[in-house]
């Protein structure tokens, strides 16, 4: 309930805002949306361009959680390994996410290939230091329980070693999902033909600010949705044994 009574306060905000600047060339009410997002919806438009997006974030989503949970392990488990990786951790985390997409579009082409892998290397340096972080902070004492006990590996790994780090892939999925798709638009707006981003680019061109809105907005309230329904009660359960 509180975060409804949330939204209703940015949407005031808004209504404020639209009525002080007085121009729906610049900002419109919140109400003149409810046409053009109609129409976009009856004709389609809306619901494809929406599906290519978020089969683009949970293609890079995807990868990036898969091999940044697999290098952060590595690097948090074995001190010598991540002095060896660390700096190329860095340079990552450091190049900036526009040179990395150009890169790719030009090595490998204007195709959802390039796309993916252009998000995807954007978001593994982020995945695999909060991850790391977990490695690090994997209790010795419940280690050498586990090999008092002679656990299997895939025990070990399931009953001791994922409860702990469990929180720690929360927060980069939380984390990573809110970056990987403001990302996913910068790709589409440079060089797709379709997704949120395409059409965004398409409506800055014509200066239609309302239907800028309309596919910026329909999307945030997808990934709202997709953190309130899946990624926080997930985060929850994953914490709920320290509460224990």
């Amino acid at each position: 309930m509180i975060r409804i009574s949330s939204l209703f306060v940015l949407l005031a905000f808004w209504v404020v805002a639209a009525k002080l600047t007085a121009d729906p060339q610049i900002l419109p009410m919140p109400t003149a949306l409810a046409g053009p997002l109609w129409s976009e919806l009856i004709s389609g438009e809306l619901p494809y361009h929406l599906a290519m997006t978020a089969l683009r974030v949970a293609w890079a989503f995807s990868l990036a959680m898969s091999i940044g949970l697999i290098l952060g392990l590595v690097m948090g488990i074995f001190p010598s390994i991540d002095k060896w990786l660390d700096p190329w951790l860095v340079v990552f985390l450091n190049l900036p996410a526009l040179v990395l997409i150009v890169l790719c579009y030009l090595w490998i082409g204007l195709n959802g290939t390039a796309a993916i892998i252009a998000v995807t290397l954007n978001k593994i340096p982020n995945v695999t230091t909060i991850i790391r972080e977990g490695g690090r902070a994997l209790d010795p004492n419940l280690a050498a329980m586990g090999q008092v006990f002679a656990m299997r590996r895939r025990t070990y790994l399931r009953h001791v070693v994922l409860p702990q780090i469990a929180p720690f892939i929360a927060a980069a999925a939380r984390s990573g999902i809110a970056v990987i798709w403001k990302i996913v638009l910068v790709v589409e707006f440079l060089g797709r033909s379709d997704g949120i981003g395409f059409q965004i680019h398409l409506y800055f061109q014509l200066f239609d600010v309302a239907m800028v809105l309309v596919y910026s907005l329909s999307f945030i309230a997808v990934m709202l949705l997709v953190e309130w329904l899946v990624l926080q009660p997930w985060e929850r359960h994953t914490r709920r044994w320290r509460d224990a």
